[in-house]
């Protein structure tokens, strides 16, 4: 029997908006996490500001809003208070490439035990279309009338670079795919990452452009990091190339919670531990 994680919350996403995929995903990765013995009070959703925020309200889970690109440090402070949860963060790529990159960057290098899951419509959708930090270049909109003078970030290959141990891009149009590697991303131990291509239909949208471009690529050796990066590499956001989806690299490496203890000699792994120990 599917697990129930509807709300009685009414859904005010644009119609034809990519989120609604993302949430229908999201209730269908966790659903098979909890029937696979995951318990539903240890599952934790962190949001910033953004369009994408509002799926918290979508799903019946804990969760947790945060300021405008803060959810992920509010994220680490459960994990570290909790390592049994399982924490993820929905995110825009303006909440987390524009306001909250450095504390993204943090939780990559430390490799913390998160999954961040980048709704990624490459615009400032809730505020009616400036430019963030993974627009295309020369885009026309509220804050960039002439166009954008920035050439864009590519997510994943500022992840993988700074320590990302689980990195992966999905469509939100390909709703199977995108379950399968939320599942993934979730079940791994360590920061996970997963870039979601997600149109906006009110300022920018590219389901045309993905349509006709998005392929799916197939199982490979996932521990090759350059050639990850030359996968990751292969669409830049500006050249008429095809845009590969699935999952690029994975490494196991020991947790920031693992090498906190570690540090501490083992007596000191959680927060509730830092405010009893004597140091």
């Amino acid at each position: 029997m599917a697990i129930n994680l509807n709300t009685t919350a009414k859904n005010t996403w644009c119609p034809g908006c990519g989120n609604f995929t993302i949430l229908e995903a999201l209730k269908r990765a966790l659903g098979n996490l909890i029937e696979k013995g995951t318990r539903r009070e240890d599952i934790v959703i962190f949001v910033g500001i953004g369009c994408h925020a509002k799926i918290v309200d979508f799903v019946g889970v804990n969760t947790f809003y945060g300021l405008h690109g803060r959810a992920v440090p509010a994220a680490i402070g459960a994990k570290l208070a909790n390592p049994n949860l399982k924490v993820i963060i929905c995110a825009g790529d303006g909440d987390s490439f524009d306001e909250g990159i450095a504390h993204l960057i943090y939780a990559a290098k430390r490799n913390v035990d998160i999954t961040v899951l980048l709704h990624d419509n490459r615009v400032f959708a809730l505020t009616t279309g400036q430019f963030t930090a993974t627009t295309p270049k020369d885009f026309k909109g509220k804050s960039s009338p002439c166009g954008s003078p920035e050439n864009p970030f590519n997510p994943m290959e500022v992840m993988i670079n700074t320590g990302a141990t689980f990195v992966a891009r999905g469509y939100c149009a390909k709703l199977d795919h995108l379950t399968d590697l939320m599942v993934k991303a979730i079940q791994h131990k360590g920061f996970s990452f997963v870039e979601i291509l997600q149109p906006c239909i009110a300022w920018l949208n590219t389901f045309p452009f993905y349509n006709e471009r998005v392929y799916e690529i197939p199982a490979a050796d996932l521990t090759d990091k350059e050639k990850a990066l030359t996968k990751i590499k292969e669409w830049d956001y500006i050249k008429d190339a095809k845009i590969s989806i699935g999952q690029f690299y994975q490494k196991d490496s020991p947790t920031f919670e693992e090498e906190n203890a570690r540090a501490c000699d083992g007596e000191i792994e959680t927060i509730a531990d830092i405010l009893e120990a004597k140091v």
